[in-house]
């Protein structure tokens, strides 16, 4: 199989559904694409039902082209991750991985256009975050949830605004963002610099105002972001956790126990924003975000440097801050809801307090006039009254 015949494939995989987002190609399945949340098989002019070892292993072959660095990373490491271009298509985040001995492939379509907050129905809040001009902003959430993208429309407001230099730091490069009102400088992840330590060490002597750091992989890494955070500059970056008490949890978990209470001060006195996000089903099909927005306050720098306590969780302040722009993702879901977006059963399972979303839902639904409960019929039992005057 040769290169124009795995971009046909892809080709033919990119145009089987609207809205596709992945590609997967996996031992023992068809050749498969992920619309609006769900893999569904494509069609191929030669019916391919069940790919094989080797056909798998030509398309793995064929998209790292020989280069040597990926080819000893997915060896010695199991995994590897590259941008693809597909001409006149596409450009694609690449992730090459063994299973059981085979080699599988997944294509995250990346958009040509840099997406706007506006367009993205984004938190006005993020408005405030790309004000910011110095400490640690957080995006996280899970694998594919759109923390790039997000990311990707804060800088887009800085390229819009501030004549700055702003240094990112990918594994690979997604978005490609044009020189605007500020001078951008993106560095892919081998090709460019080794690992994200030293390529933030060497960003720091790039004279950057703003530096993106495409995630925070271990302690060493968290460590200089919050250096470079603590000297004036504003970083970005991302975790996998899913809201803002497991953030500043994992990165404590990072350090010894001998190191927490500096980094409890570091960390209170750097960070600025934690953005969350997960991606739910939409009514009509496609996907809509839901947020938790945390800013920093006096609170929250309290419960930082002594830890939570009851009355003082993350989750109370956050639900109480929304003067601050705070926003859980219950008070999201029930305001996704109330705008129609998503279901009554979305919200409940993707709640983090399941209580207080239903009651939420409800005071909706009773200012509709819509029951509230499946409960008909009730009536005072007038022979039970009887009896007892008995």
């Amino acid at each position: 199989m040769r290169r124009q015949e795995v971009d046909h494939i892809l080709t033919r995989m990119l145009d089987s559904y609207k809205r596709v987002s992945d590609l997967n190609i996996t031992v023992g399945r068809p050749f498969q694409v992920e619309t609006d949340g769900i893999l569904k098989p494509v069609e191929m002019e030669s019916a391919v039902y069940e790919l094989s070892p080797f056909q798998s292993e030509v398309v793995a072959l064929n998209l790292i082209n020989r280069d040597r660095r990926l080819t000893e990373v997915l060896i010695s490491q199991g995994s590897c991750d590259m941008s693809y271009q597909l001409p006149g298509k596409a450009r694609f985040r690449v992730n090459i991985f063994s299973q059981r001995g085979n080699l599988s492939v997944v294509l995250r379509k990346l958009e040509p256009k840099i997406p706007t907050i506006k367009e993205l129905d984004l938190p006005e809040t993020l408005y405030k975050v790309a004000e910011e001009m110095n400490g640690l902003v957080l995006v996280t959430g899970a694998t594919g949830v759109g923390k790039s993208t997000t990311l990707a429309a804060i800088l887009n407001v800085i390229n819009e605004k501030r004549p700055v230099h702003i240094v990112t730091l990918e594994d690979p490069v997604e978005f490609q963002h044009p020189h605007k009102v500020a001078t951008f400088n993106q560095r892919e992840l081998g090709t460019d610099f080794d690992t994200y330590p030293s390529g933030l060490r060497a960003a720091l002597r790039q004279a950057p105002k703003v530096i993106l750091v495409g995630e925070l992989r271990d302690r060493e890494c968290v460590e200089i972001a919050l250096s470079a955070a603590e000297t004036g500059h504003l970083v970005f970056s991302t975790l996998h956790t899913v809201d803002a008490g497991h953030t500043i949890n994992r990165m404590l978990g990072m350090f010894g126990s001998e190191e927490e209470n500096q980094i409890r001060i570091r960390l209170s006195d750097s960070l600025k924003w934690i953005v969350c996000q997960r991606l739910l089903p939409k009514v009509g099909g496609d996907r809509v975000a839901a947020f938790e927005v945390m800013c920093t306050s006096l609170r929250v720098k309290d419960a930082i440097f002594h830890g939570e306590s009851e009355g003082k969780t993350f989750y109370e302040i956050v639900e109480s801050g929304t003067a601050f722009g705070n926003v859980t993702f219950d008070q999201y879901l029930i305001n996704l809801y109330e705008r129609g977006l998503i279901t009554e059963q979305t919200a409940v399972a993707y709640s983090s307090h399941r209580g207080s979303v239903s009651r939420g839902l409800d005071r909706i639904k009773s200012a509709r006039g819509e029951k509230t409960s499946d409960i008909d019929k009730l009536e005072v039992d007038g022979e039970y009254a009887r009896k007892l005057k008995r």
